[in-house]
C-alpha cells in the first residue's frame, strides 16, 4: 500500500530547520508533497538562498522518510522564501516590533524593539564572564563553561562583547556568518552553542575604534536583532576591565549574574576585585569566582604553581561568594582555543574539563535562582 500526502507530512513534522529549531512543517518550508507508487517528492523552501546548512536539512529529511512503510525512493528539491515570507516568518518568530513598541520602552535598536533578557518574564539567565584585566584566559573560560552546560542539555547562547578583543567565534570552531533572515540576524551554533561576535562583521586583523555610544548601540543590536529563541542561559563575554561596555549591560540587563575570573597571583586577584566593586555600583549581583591557570601537572604527577596560589580564595573571602573552581592551565586548553575544539570537548575527562564540568553544575544548580518565573500564568 502506498504511503500517504498525510503520512508524509506527519513523518517530517518533528524535522527541525538546523537553525531556526522549529518543525519543518510548523515554519511552512514544505511546500509540496507529491506521492507516486513508493516514490515520495517533496519540495522544501529554504530561508535564504544558498542556505549553509542545506544539506543537513536533506539528510534530516531523508531519515524522516526512509522508516515509512512503502517508501523506497525520496526526491527532495528546494525552493527559496520570498521577501513577502521571509517578513512574515520574521515577524512570527521575533515579534512584530511596531507593536512592540506600543507596549513597552524601546529599548530595542531603531524599531523599538524591547530586549527580551530585560524582561522578568524572560526564563534566561544571564551570566557576565567579567575580568579586571586581560591575559587571564576570561574568554577560553566563557567558552568552555558554555560548551560544559550545553553538554549538561541545556539551551545556551554566547554574546562576545569583547568587541576589540573579539575570539569567541575562533574558540569554538565556527566557521560562518549568522544568517540574515529579514534583518533578524540567526546565529551559528557550534557544539550546540549560539554565539554572536563582533567578529563576524570586521575582518580578524582590523581594529575596531569606536566611541562609547556606538559600542552601546552594536550590544544593543546583538541583544534585540539576533534570533535567540529564549535560551536557558545567555553568557556574556565582557572586555576586561569597568568600561563603557561593562555599563551599558548593566543598563540593558539588570537581572544579570556577574562571575570573576581572575588567575592565583595577588596582582591578578587586586585588579579582578575592580570588576566586583563596579558590579555592586551599577546594582549587579556577583555570584561567583572562578580561578584559571591554578597550577600545572608535571608527567610525575606534581602540581607546579606557576603563578602562585591562593588569590581565587582570597578574592571570594572578600566578596562573600563562593570560588566554583580552578582551572589548571594545560597545553591542550591553549591548542583547542587556538584550533575551535574546546578542552570540555577534546579531552572530557581531563582535568581542565572536569573544572569546568564541576563550575557549570554549580553555577546551574547550586546558584540558581529562588525566585521562580512562570510566563505561563498572566492575571486578568
Amino acid at each position: 500500500m502506498s504511503v500517504t500526502e498525510a503520512e508524509v507530512i506527519e513523518a517530517l513534522r518533528p524535522v527541525e530547520d538546523p537553525e531556526l529549531h522549529r518543525s519543518i512543517v510548523e515554519l511552512d518550508m514544505v511546500r509540496d508533497v507529491r506521492v507516486e507508487g513508493d516514490r515520495v517528492e517533496v519540495l522544501v523552501a529554504l530561508t535564504v538562498a544558498g542556505c549553509p546548512l542545506r544539506n543537513e536539512i536533506r539528510n534530516r529529511v531523508g531519515a524522516a522518510l526512509a522508516d515509512l512503510d512503502g517508501v523506497e525512493e525520496v526526491k527532495l528539491e528546494f525552493t527559496v522564501m520570498t521577501d513577502e515570507e521571509r517578513a512574515r516568518l520574521r515577524e512570527r518568530l521575533h515579534g512584530d516590533p511596531a507593536a512592540t513598541a506600543g507596549s513597552r520602552p524601546a529599548h530595542g535598536h531603531a524599531e523599538g524593539r524591547a530586549i527580551p533578557f530585560a524582561d522578568p518574564s524572560s526564563r534566561s539567565r544571564v551570566l557576565l564572564v567579567a575580568s579586571g584585566k586581560g591575559g587571564v584566559g576570561k574568554s577560553s573560560v566563557t567558552t568552555n563553561l558554555a560548551v560544559a552546560m550545553a553538554g549538561r542539555g541545556r539551551s545556551v547562547a554566547v554574546v562576545d562583547a569583547d568587541v576589540w578583543g573579539f575570539s569567541i567565534p575562533r574558540m569554538l570552531g565556527v566557521d560562518r556568518p549568522p544568517v540574515v533572515i529579514d534583518q533578524m540576524l540567526v546565529p551559528p551554533e557550534r557544539y550546540g552553542v549560539r554565539c554572536i561576535s563582533m567578529g563576524f562583521f570586521v575582518e580578524e586583523d582590523q581594529p575596531v575604534i569606536w566611541r562609547g555610544p556606538m559600542l552601546h548601540k552594536a550590544l544593543e543590536q546583538f541583544l534585540t536583532d539576533v534570533y535567540w529563541d529564549d535560551p536557558e542561559f545567555l553568557i556574556i563575554d565582557l572586555p576586561p576591565g569597568t568600561g563603557d561596555i561593562a555599563i551599558s549591560l548593566a543598563q540593558f540587563l539588570p537581572r544579570a549574574e556577574v562571575y570573576v575570573v581572575t588567575t592565583p597571583q595577588p596582582a591578578a586577584q587586586r585588579v579582578a576585585q575592580r570588576v566586583a566593586f563596579m558590579a555592586e555600583k551599577v546594582n549587579l549581583d556577583v555570584k561567583g569566582v572562578i580561578e584559571n591557570m591554578s597550577w600545572f601537572t608535571g608527567d610525575d604527577g606534581t602540581r607546579y604553581e606557576l603563578f602562585g596560589a591562593g588569590g581565587g580564595a582570597e578574592l571570594a573571602q572578600r566578596l562573600e561568594v563562593p570560588l566554583l573552581g580552578q582551572v589548571p592551565l594545560v597545553p591542550l586548553l591553549r591548542e583547542g582555543a587556538d584550533a575551535g575544539r574546546p578542552v570540555v570537548v577534546s579531552d572530557p575527562d581531563g582535568e581542565a574539563a572536569q573544572a569546568f564540568a564541576s563550575i557549570a553544575e554549580r553555577i546551574e544548580v547550586e546558584l540558581a535562582p529562588t525566585r521562580r518565573t512562570h510566563p505561563e500564568l498572566k492575571l486578568i
